[in-house]
């Protein structure tokens, strides 16, 4: 698999997924692992998630990457969260606001900790194009490494602004939502266009799609499937598409 500035370029997501199920979490984390991914997403916001992953890391928390969320207004709850995440992980690699929830007052205290080498990286995330003004400003307040957006054939907002910035300030970008939530997969792709784009499935091809974004450090896609994790891990390697063929997966998806 391809690796960019966040390492290996397609990782795992734990939205909607296995909460707090840690046998499930142990199949598809295990699988994921297996088939090249490192870095794991997940976030307070997802249910039991985090204890899950911990769990399934049990034994091979060297093999991965832990970025995970501060999600609270409160700066005494956001350092509670925090002092879970390193119970269970050792230390968090990237440590995000998410959704921007009072990120001006916690980015105070997560920058003590990275400094203190508790965190690596910090991050800043958001899903709706509403709030895409305010994380642009963060961004440019130079105080973050990563940003965290939905990109996908459906969702393009932050093409406008959040990549060409990321780019400008040297921001690493984690595509959250690659495969819409899923609902792009509620079509399947013809077996010809798919041996045109030299992908072996329908979600490999919208993956390769944005990670043939040289903008793109990572995509996080979510699944309860191990066999699901094996496929999407898949698409992390050259080559990536040309325009054209950015065009065809686009056309599919929208029609």
């Amino acid at each position: 698999m391809e690796e960019r500035r966040l390492g290996p370029v397609v990782g795992l997501g734990t939205w909607r997924t296995f909460g707090g199920d840690a046998g499930a979490a142990r199949e598809v984390v295990g699988a994921a692992l297996d088939a090249g991914c490192r870095l794991i997403d997940s976030s307070p916001m997802y249910g039991g998630a985090e204890g899950a992953v911990a769990a399934a890391l049990e034994g091979r928390r060297e093999r991965a990457d832990i970025a995970t969320k501060i999600w609270t207004s409160s700066v005494e709850e956001g350092r509670e969260q925090f002092r879970r995440q390193l119970a269970w992980f050792g230390r968090v690699e990237i440590e995000q606001i998410h959704n921007l929830v009072t990120w001006e007052r916690h980015v105070e205290w997560v920058e003590r900790e990275r400094d203190e080498g508790r965190i690596g990286r910090l991050g800043v995330t958001h899903y709706s194009p509403g709030a895409f003004g305010e994380l642009a400003r963060a961004l440019r307040s130079r105080r973050f490494e990563t940003v965290q957006v939905p990109l996908n054939p459906r969702q393009r907002d932050c093409e406008r602004e959040l990549l060409p910035l990321a780019a400008e300030l040297g921001v690493a970008v984690i595509v959250m939502r690659p495969l819409d939530e899923g609902t792009l997969l509620r079509r399947s792709a013809p077996p010809e266009l798919l041996a045109a784009l030299g992908v072996e499935s329908w979600p490999q091809a919208l993956l390769k799609w944005a990670l043939s974004d040289d903008r793109v450090d990572l995509v996080i896609p979510a699944t309860l499937a191990p066999e699901h994790a094996r496929e999407n891990a898949a698409a992390g390697s050259p080559p990536w598409f040309d325009a054209e063929q950015r065009r065809h997966v686009e056309r599919l998806a929208l029609t």
